[in-house]
């Protein structure tokens, strides 16, 4: 899909000054105003959550790559620091690569590509890459009853919301789309599946509101149910199926 790409990443913590304080240290990112971390043009929002525990138990869902330029020297740094190392700097086909834990224990990875492989991949690029390269990617998620969603997706959001072969097609700003279908059983995921961006939080809170959404009572939030710590103001609710959603002011 042209000018698609994924701006950011929500990494939650029970600990989110530590944990936002030890990424700066490992990897100095430029820190924005509003609590996120650039890390080249790639941004990261460390965010305390109520719902995840104080240690990652299943860091294999999810690891953090971060190309670097001299990896021997960000090694250095992070012995320096005291971390834990799953696998230590070593030198692979494509490049260095080592793989630490972060203080909550998800899996994080230092890469050095070579010359050769960055080479290939400038190749790529110019013949036109593989047949994903222009693929247009979606994401998707599942729902216990399909009626009940469209519902909710269609008239309670006001999303544009298809239906084909017993799935929903949600058709949402900027050409994207989101598939959800259906799973017999289905168990909603603990992170938040959808964010919308909005332009006043406390306005979309009480649309919503009015139209029947209740949103969650986590730690910390106001009476509305939004968080105003750390990042934007988010506040989060979900659908009939339990997945969660947020709305944020950007």
């Amino acid at each position: 899909m042209a000018g698609l790409r994924i701006g950011s990443i929500l990494l939650g913590t029970a600990d989110p000054e530590r944990l936002r304080a030890w990424y700066v240290a490992a990897f100095s990112p430029v820190e924005s105003p509003s609590g996120f971390l650039d890390f080249g043009g790639f941004e990261m929002l460390v965010d305390g959550r109520d719902d995840v525990a104080s240690k990652n138990a299943e860091p294999g869902r999810m690891i953090l790559n971060f190309e670097v330029d001299d990896a021997r020297v960000v090694a250095d740094r992070l012995d320096a620091m005291g971390v834990t190392w799953l696998a230590p700097l070593e030198e692979r086909n494509d490049g260095l690569f080592a793989t630490l834990l972060d203080p909550d224990g998800n899996y994080v990875q230092i890469i050095q590509l070579s010359e050769a492989y960055l080479a290939a991949q400038r190749a790529r690029r110019a013949t036109g890459g593989t047949m994903l390269t222009r693929s247009k990617a979606f994401n998707g998620f599942s729902v216990d009853d399909i009626p009940a969603a469209k519902k909710f997706y269609g008239e309670t959001l006001g999303l544009e919301v298809e239906e084909e072969y017993g799935m929903l097609h949600l058709r949402l700003a900027g050409d994207r789309e989101v598939l959800v279908y259906p799973k017999s059983e289905h168990q909603p995921a603990t992170y938040t599946m959808l964010n919308f961006p909005v332009d006043d939080i406390e306005q979309a809170v009480d649309a919503l509101v009015a139209r029947g959404v209740r949103f969650e009572q986590y730690e910390n939030v106001d009476a509305k149910g939004i968080f105003r710590g750390q990042g934007p103001p988010i506040a989060w609710f979900r659908d009939p199926a339990g997945n969660i959603l947020s709305v944020l002011q950007e």
